[in-house]
């Protein structure tokens, strides 16, 4: 009897070590205090804006909007949209990009390529039908035309999207399994499942896997690296690109923090919009919070072991929940997040 309730004590121990492991590794037990410089200077009425892409040169963004709190809940979905805004204006306004598009849309990641200065291409993922595509537009202008529809047995669960060239990108999936317990396995065990695919063409493949829910990405063309953003393992994973597409792993960036999208400052330092606490996010996604904690960190990126990672806008949730990206413009920063009702503009 003894000898059965030591080992008893003994699993019991194990399965809190385990449980304890899970919610550390999800920053459960983290403080969130808020604190940034500067001033909230705006907020734009987009629900969902969880992803934004940036044109310097010709000083406008893209932002890609999908009312996540009406379609995964109890309301009738609202069709999502690509949106402009004009970053040499006043204040600050979205226009509809997708009016004409008469497909069910539900973007979530996007990748904008200049091709020339009045030409543009656009890719976004797009949750719609019970399925995965990425839809491809070009951007004349303020025109938005589509051009085509890729559809890939490879696009499982499509987080993000970047644009290598025309007819070249890459895309994270970040589960292996669409349901089930093995999803939830992924979610909350923080199993290494996901990847990421290169398409060619035609042609699609797996350049890297084992990643705990891959999110993010982005490439440097500068310094040929690809930044891929593992939330679940709160690390940003770095790789060169060669001509072929291939990928070799350079190193993990610890960031200490869920990681979400990335984009980059005219000095190529990253900056990312973040989840520090996973477990609320969680709650908040599944509709079961009213709020989850936001934050935006900046990495530098020197080299092999040379990088630091700033905090550098920490909220918990009364400003904007659950942010996904933060993208730089001079002295501002423009905020999106999964299914709040407004894009936050913050002026440093």
């Amino acid at each position: 009897m003894k000898r059965f309730l030591r080992i008893l004590l003994i699993l019991l121990i194990l399965l809190a070590a385990f449980v304890l492991q899970i919610l550390h590794s999800g920053g459960f037990f983290r403080k969130v205090v808020p604190g940034f410089e500067g001033n909230i200077i705006q907020k734009i009425n987009l629900p969902g804006a969880e992803d934004i892409a940036i044109s310097r040169e010709d000083r406008f963004l893209i932002v890609s909007s999908d009312d996540r709190a009406s379609r995964w809940g109890k309301g009738k979905p609202r069709q999502g949209g690509l949106f402009m805004i004009d970053l040499s204006a006043e204040s600050f306004t979205p226009k509809l990009l997708t009016g004409a598009f008469d497909s069910p849309f539900y973007p979530h990641g996007i990748s904008l390529l200049r091709l020339d200065s009045a030409l543009h291409q656009i890719l976004a993922i797009n949750h719609a039908n019970g399925g995965h595509t990425i839809e491809v537009f070009l951007l004349y202008g303020d025109s938005l035309v589509y051009e085509k529809t890729l559809a890939d047995e490879s696009m499982i669960s499509p987080n993000d999207v970047v644009a290598i060239s025309v007819n070249a990108f890459y895309f994270t999936n970040d589960h292996r399994h669409t349901s089930g317990t093995w999803r939830l396995m992924e979610d909350y065990l923080g199993l290494r499942q996901s990847n990421v695919v290169y398409a060619s063409g035609s042609s699609y493949r797996e350049v890297d896997h084992g990643i705990a829910y891959a999110n993010g990405i982005n490439y440097d063309p500068t310094r040929n690296l690809l930044f891929v953003a593992s939330p679940r393992d709160f690390l940003i994973k770095v790789y060169s690109v060669n001509s072929q597409g291939d990928l070799t792993f350079i190193e993990d960036i610890q960031a200490g923090t869920g990681v979400d999208n990335i984009e980059f400052d005219d000095s190529g330092n990253l900056w990312i919009g973040a989840h520090p606490n996973l477990m609320k996010f969680a709650s908040y996604a599944a509709g079961k919070s009213e709020k989850a904690p936001s934050e935006v960190i900046q990495v530098t990126y020197r080299g092999i072991g040379d990088y630091e990672v700033s905090s550098v806008f920490l909220d918990d949730g009364a400003i904007i929940s659950a942010s996904t990206v933060a993208v730089p413009f001079t002295n501002l920063i423009f905020i999106g997040n999964v299914m709040d009702n407004e894009l936050v503009v913050w002026k440093r």
